[in-house]
């Protein structure tokens, strides 16, 4: 039966010959049949008769609705991890160092072994629950008196945080079209932590008390992390379908919208032909090494933060103020890039490659300027950060580029893992006997932005030429007569690779 051969896993590059049309029904209950429908196909099968054509002002409405629960959840709570994540760099500065006896790379294993705990890579959104336990150890981490209860307990959270990003990754694939996952990811994955970090650790540096600023600093935080962890755990949604804020009617809208990703919502189905896919598609490894090699310069500064800035020759209060500026620069630098990858087709990878020769610039300035150019100093440091706007650029490819549930969650997994390994790696290259100018630091993060380049140029190159075998296959089958509208809108919402969906494009 000719639908048969359409929904076979596809080799690696091959473009096969789309079946003949066939009334859509048929197609659906085909694949029914043979679980080809993922949940959201499932939801739209059961209801489209009933509700029929979406108004524009329908789906802006619903979208407005979907905005306003998920963008601060994401945001807020990407940014308490963050926070809790980087204020050991504000805690060494107010005496956690001296008080623990944590000396020379036993602080910068510090800041390596929260990504092995990273690495734990949970399957699943257990995010309420990963984020009250979180926020338990944070608060533990006052009470810690040696190098091995902070290492223990910063592996721990690292293990506990492990969901957060994988999750807001799936998040956004499925309640937002393509064009607009940039904007969102750009507005979650905001570096405003550090404002938060430099605020909280400015106030407690005044405070007057018997327990430590350091310790004081775990407490505030955690027991902030733990109340707001309360609140997800109430109001997070699990799925296009799985919430309560929608009702019947807007939760076929919202899954209507995404309807052209072509990348499907979710799957309870593990299917392990995806994840050997996802394994041996090429257009996975260049990302996958351009995360780890764009995040380098995220393990070395966000944890040598306050030594580098107090390196200049500011005080302690005085680094936690300039520390915070380097958030600003993230934000808006990956903002600006969003708004044009939203709006303009197939520009991310240029977007992302020329953005990485600012951190590139910086990286030299940093080696080469005299340390008396106190000011040119602290300036090529504040825009070292903008490394942080190509990573948010090019974590959305993944997003639009890959359909099948099981395929996604894999590759989502390897991109993290590249950071994780990334973080862990990267304080390794900051060598205390080196500070405060750690050259060996800076030139690794030169080599790094510098290969993650030519990935870029890679994965771009790559891109392009599988869209044009795409197209010139579409324009053979609709030269034989082949409904492909008909087809496409038949493999849309199903739990299939990007490969075996015939029709599928690419964007770069």
């Amino acid at each position: 039966m000719a639908p048969e051969k359409a929904i076979q896993p596809a080799g690696d590059d091959d473009v096969r010959r789309a079946p003949s049309p066939q009334p859509h029904g048929e197609i659906e209950d085909l694949k029914e049949k043979q679980h080809q429908l993922d949940a959201a196909a499932e939801f739209v099968r059961v209801h489209q008769d009933e509700y029929g054509e979406i108004t524009p002002e329908e789906e802006r409405r619903v979208l407005r609705k979907i905005d306003m629960r998920l963008m601060p959840i994401m945001l807020v709570t990407i940014t308490l991890a963050a926070v809790d994540k980087i204020v050991i760099s504000n805690a060494a500065l107010y005496g956690m160092q001296t008080d623990t006896g944590l000396v020379g790379q036993l602080y910068s294993w510090s800041g390596s072994i929260f990504y092995f705990g990273y690495l734990k890579l949970p399957v699943g959104k257990l995010l309420g629950t990963s984020c009250i336990i979180w926020s338990a150890i944070v608060t533990l981490m006052a009470a810690t008196h040696n190098p091995p209860g902070i290492m223990v307990l910063r592996f721990l959270m690292g293990a506990l945080e492990a969901p957060l990003f994988p999750a807001c990754s799936i998040i956004t694939v499925m309640w937002y079209k393509r064009s607009e996952q940039p904007i969102r990811t750009a507005i979650w994955f905001s570096g405003l932590s550090s404002l938060v970090t430099g605020i909280v650790s400015y106030g407690i540096g005044h405070t007057n008390t018997a327990v430590a600023p350091w310790r004081l600093l775990f407490i505030v935080l955690g027991g902030f992390t733990f109340l707001w962890s309360i609140f997800i755990t109430i109001m997070l949604p699990d799925s296009p379908i799985k919430n309560k804020f929608l009702n019947e009617r807007e939760k076929y809208v919202a899954i209507m919208r995404i309807k052209n990703n072509m990348t499907g919502t979710e799957s309870k189905e593990f299917k392990f032909y995806q994840v050997r896919e996802a394994l041996t598609d090429w257009k996975t490894w260049p990302l996958v090494i351009f995360a780890l090699c764009i995040n380098i310069p995220n393990g070395g500064l966000v944890t040598f933060a306050a030594q580098i800035v107090s390196g200049l020759g500011y005080s302690k209060l005085n680094t936690t103020l300039l520390g915070m500026p380097t958030g600003v620069v993230m934000t808006l630098g990956a903002w600006s890039l969003a708004y044009p990858a939203s709006r303009i087709k197939n520009i991310r990878c240029i977007l992302a490659a020329g953005s990485c020769l600012i951190p590139l610039t910086c990286c030299i300035l940093m080696m080469k300027l005299p340390r008396s150019n106190q000011q040119g100093l602290l300036a090529s440091y504040y825009c070292f950060y903008f490394y942080w706007a190509p990573y948010v650029t090019v974590t959305s490819l993944p997003f639009a580029n890959t359909s099948g549930h099981t395929k996604k969650t894999t590759i989502n997994a390897l991109m993290f893992i590249a950071y994780c390994v990334a973080n862990i790696i990267a304080p390794q290259f900051f060598i205390a006997k080196e500070a405060p100018s750690y050259g060996t630091g800076y030139h690794a993060i030169l080599g790094f932005i510098s290969a993650g380049i030519c990935m870029l140029g890679v994965y771009a190159v790559g891109i392009r030429f599988e869209n044009i075998k795409r197209e010139k296959f579409e324009a053979e089958q609709r030269a034989a007569g082949v409904d492909v509208d008909a087809e496409r809108e038949a493999e849309a919402l199903l739990d299939k690779t990007d490969r075996e969906k015939l029709y599928f494009r690419y964007l770069y």
